[in-house]
């Protein structure tokens, strides 16, 4: 995740669902730092980040399953504040697009 981040030069545009959910791609998996390989060729790789809280399981287990409250779903703004404040220091805001420094 955080060699992907790097290669997108941590910025993040529109890419947040309104889950809070937030994904990205990298066109060239060299760019990761792997190395070339002529029997592989050049892929790029997509990666999507999944985000939740405490109690989400109630949704999709099978005994006594419920419905996860409107209060205590995962919410777009929580995840980026929670990409702000915790994994990664600095986060500028520029119109929709988020820059993480």
């Amino acid at each position: 995740l955080e060699r992907g981040l790097k290669v997108k030069e941590y910025e993040l545009s529109r890419d947040f669902s309104e889950t809070g959910n937030f994904g990205y791609c990298v066109q060239e998996h060299i760019d990761l730092g792997a190395r070339y390989d002529q029997g592989i060729s050049i892929f790029g790789m997509d990666f999507y980040v999944v985000t939740g809280r405490p109690g989400a399981r109630k949704a999709r287990r099978k005994q006594k399953s419920a419905r996860i409250g409107f209060g205590d779903r995962m919410k777009k703004h929580v995840t980026q504040s929670w990409l702000k404040h915790w994994r990664f220091d600095d986060i500028i805001m520029v119109s929709s697009i988020f820059v993480l420094i």
